[in-house]
């Protein structure tokens, strides 16, 4: 269920990214340069669902602890306890941006065309890059880290193969996790460091346009990342693909 929510996360913040990028192409080509009426809403949209995508890790790697530390307990590994993580993360991420539109926050950039939190040092700048990015990245690797030690102090206690088996797989999926964080943290350095040098000066003119490029190059590296760690998904795709080029079509003598 959280590995699905992760694709699925990854695909629609793909489709909002890559319209986003659309619409704007659209205003420069039409020479448009005034807000339209959903131009806020694509702002709040770009930031929830950034924020989805970051949790949904976040969400998956802990479920995946408590599978290893508290193994007896039947309850942490129940299809409920999974919902539980994942209503928790759409929740949160579809109402932490909210403040930013009823305050004014999320306003019209017209060198970049977009509807977004302008990049200077502000409380609302600040909350929504640690909310998006540093907290849920942060408590990933975190994770991972105390993951990789508990796995450790297994190796040294006398435990059952079965157990150390799974805790190794476990914190293998972990593993991956933390991989997909990294790839977005250095394929979208680039919007990062624009946030950085607005605390202090102002960015480039065009900071937004070439930010998103990263941003949707990011997202677009996550999925094929996704797509080689699920063997599953994987093995489903290439039975599609080939199952296709297989297919004899009948012709008429």
């Amino acid at each position: 269920m959280l590995v699905a929510n992760s694709y699925l996360t990854g695909f629609v913040l793909g489709i909002e990214t890559l319209s986003m990028g659309v619409f704007t192409l659209q205003n420069d080509l039409k020479q448009i340069e005034y807000q339209d009426s959903l131009c806020i809403i694509r702002g709040y949209l770009s930031y929830s669902l950034c924020a989805v995508e970051n949790y949904s890790f976040l969400a998956e790697a802990l479920y995946r602890y408590m599978m290893v530390v508290y193994p007896n307990y039947l309850f942490w590994q129940s299809a409920r306890i999974q919902l539980l993580f994942l209503c928790s993360t759409w929740i949160f991420a579809l109402i932490f941006p909210i403040p930013f539109i009823f305050t004014g926050g999320i306003i019209y950039n017209v060198d970049n065309q977009i509807c977004q939190l302008p990049f200077q040092l502000s409380i609302s700048l600040v909350f929504a890059a640690t909310s998006v990015f540093a907290l849920p990245m942060s408590m990933t690797i975190f994770i991972y880290l105390r993951l990789v030690q508990y796995v450790k102090e297994m190796s040294r206690r006398v435990v059952l193969t079965n157990s150390l088996s799974r805790a190794k797989r476990e914190l293998k999926m972990v593993r991956r996790l933390v991989i997909l964080v990294i790839i977005i943290f250095a394929v979208a350095s680039p919007y990062a460091l624009f946030v950085l040098i607005s605390f202090f000066t102002a960015p480039p003119k065009y900071h937004f346009r070439i930010g998103y490029i990263f941003i949707n190059l990011s997202v677009a590296s996550v999925m094929m990342a996704l797509l080689q760690f699920t063997d599953p998904l994987k093995a489903s795709i290439k039975k599609i693909i080939y199952g296709r080029l297989n297919t004899v079509t009948p012709t008429m003598t």
